[in-house]
C-alpha cells in the first residue's frame, strides 16, 4: 500500500487488469494483545483509505483475502460466546459496516443468506467436523462493479487448511 508500517508484513497484493484492479490482502490478525488489536484497526482505516483513493481514480475493485474479522452473526457458529473475541470484536465489525457504507460489496452475500457458511474452521476443536466456524474471507467489489459479479460462493468441501477456498465469477 506504499505504507512501511504494514508493507513489510506482506499482507497486500495488487494486480492491474484493463477492466478491475484485483487486491489481495490477508488483513492482521488483532488476537495477540491491544497492540495488535491497534495495528489491525490502523491497517483497515489506511486500506479504506487507499481503495477509495483507487475509486476516485476510476479504477473497479476486486478485493479478496482472509480479512479475520467475521461481520455478523450469521458469519459465526457462536456469535454471544465469541462477542470479546478479536475477529469478532463489535469495532472490528464496525469498519466492515463502515467499509461497505463506502461504496463497497460483499459479493456473497449477494447470492446466499443462509447461516452456516463458514471459511475456516479451528483445527485444536476438530471445528471443521461439526461446522463451528466462522466467514473470515470474502470477495469485495465496489458498488460500481457489482452488476458484474456473477456469483459469489465457498467451497467449504476442499480440504487441505483450516479455511477454505473462495471463489468469485465476473464477466466483463
Amino acid at each position: 500500500m506504499g505504507i512501511d508500517k504494514f508493507d513489510h508484513e506482506g499482507r497486500f497484493q495488487r494486480f492491474d487488469f484493463d477492466d478491475f484492479t484485483l487486491l489481495n490482502v490477508y488483513w492482521p490478525n488483532g488476537g495477540m494483545g491491544e497492540d495488535r488489536l491497534q495495528y489491525k484497526l490502523d491497517f483497515y482505516d489506511a486500506f479504506l483509505d487507499y481503495t477509495n483513493n483507487l475509486r476516485d481514480a476510476g479504477n473497479n475493485l476486486v478485493i479478496c483475502g482472509d480479512l479475520n474479522t467475521a461481520h455478523k452473526p450469521i458469519d459465526i457458529a457462536r456469535p454471544k460466546e465469541n462477542e470479546k473475541v478479536s475477529g469478532f470484536m463489535p469495532i472490528e465489525r464496525e469498519w466492515i459496516d463502515k467499509f461497505l457504507s463506502s461504496g463497497y460489496v460483499d459479493t456473497f452475500r449477494m447470492f446466499n443468506d443462509q447461516p452456516e457458511q463458514y471459511t475456516w474452521w479451528s483445527y485444536r476443536t476438530r471445528a471443521r467436523d461439526r461446522n463451528v466456524g466462522w466467514r473470515l474471507d470474502y470477495f469485495f467489489v465496489n458498488e460500481e462493479f457489482q452488476d458484474n459479479v456473477v456469483d459469489s460462493y465457498i467451497l467449504s468441501d476442499v480440504m487441505g487448511s483450516d479455511h477454505c477456498p473462495i471463489g468469485l465469477k465476473i464477466e466483463i
